[in-house]
């Protein structure tokens, strides 16, 4: 049974489903509505934040007391590339940085309605690209991300790869979104278990996302359509309740048959993004640890 600190991230995904079934009720502003998800989140301790620009992107550190100044989680924001933000997402990313003893770079990239795909995938390679330039070995940097962040955690490995760069040594997306047709069997067995997302919702937002006439197999989008050869071990947790389970699933397994070394982690009855109740919830801990001890090898740690 879920625990009852976890309830909390079923309630602010009920609400949200209300919001976007709503679309004629007045819409919070970004600050607030980053404060509402944000506050799903205990403040970890000893973490101190600093502000900076990242490749022309506004970008936070998060730096855990006594953490290895030269490796770097690179995370990427949650929030179907509509919503979230660096400080709706600082205390998740806080936890999993403070817990594996490394720093984190979070960063704001363009949102859609206004900057269609690909802009969100180039605006964390430019990150990344500016990471690299810092004097951060790829080989001391892993991604990670949920959701939209999740997905992006993949395609920006594979815009890298086409730009030349070498890819980071591990990869750990929580909840990916990656599936662009929404063609999951889990969209159905999970339908009334999923407190958020439903076939309507996730077409919606990749129409926001792709605008029209946009490519839902493009692989730089749909990564279950990508070469995924070469990419470094990739560490998956998804809810067991979510309807994107099929999503994780689907992506363990593509990865696979890549020759990819991937671990996929389902948590039973556990909601969309289950881990932004760190610090709360002691399922939301446990996947925080789990991740940490699995990636500070991948780091040389």
């Amino acid at each position: 049974m879920p625990s009852k600190q976890s309830e909390a991230v079923k309630r602010h995904w009920a609400a949200a489903r209300l919001a976007f079934e709503r679309p004629e009720a007045e819409r919070p502003d970004t600050e607030s509505a980053d404060d509402a998800w944000g506050g799903l989140t205990a403040e970890p301790r000893g973490v101190d934040y600093l502000e900076t620009d990242a490749g022309g992107l506004p970008a936070m550190w998060a730096v855990p007391k006594g953490s290895a100044e030269d490796r770097v989680l690179l995370c990427m924001h949650g929030g179907g590339f509509v919503g979230g933000s660096m400080y709706s997402h600082r205390k998740m990313f806080g936890h999993l940085a403070k817990t594996t003893g490394v720093r984190a770079l979070i960063f704001d990239y363009r949102l859609a309605l206004e900057h269609l795909h690909p802009a969100q995938v180039d605006d964390a390679t430019a990150v990344y690209r500016w990471l690299l330039d810092q004097g951060i070995s790829a080989d001391h940097i892993a991604f990670t991300g949920d959701s939209a962040g999740g997905g992006l955690v993949i395609t920006t490995q594979l815009r890298a790869r086409e730009r030349g760069l070498p890819l980071p040594a591990a990869s750990m997306p929580f909840s990916p979104w990656v599936d662009m047709e929404a063609l999951g069997e889990s969209y159905r067995t999970n339908r009334d278990r999923d407190a958020f997302f439903s076939t309507d919702v996730v077409r919606g937002l990749v129409g926001i996302f792709l605008g029209e006439g946009g490519d839902p197999r493009d692989p730089l989008a749909n990564p279950l359509y990508a070469d995924l050869s070469g990419l470094g071990p990739v560490h998956i947790q998804v809810g067991g309740d979510e309807v994107l389970l099929d999503d994780a699933r689907r992506l363990e397994e593509h990865a696979r048959k890549a020759g990819v070394d991937v671990r996929l982690q389902v948590f039973p009855e556990m909601q969309h993004t289950f881990q932004m109740a760190a610090g709360r919830a002691p399922e939301a801990d446990e996947a925080i640890r789990a991740m940490a001890d699995w990636v500070r090898p991948k780091l040389g740690l």
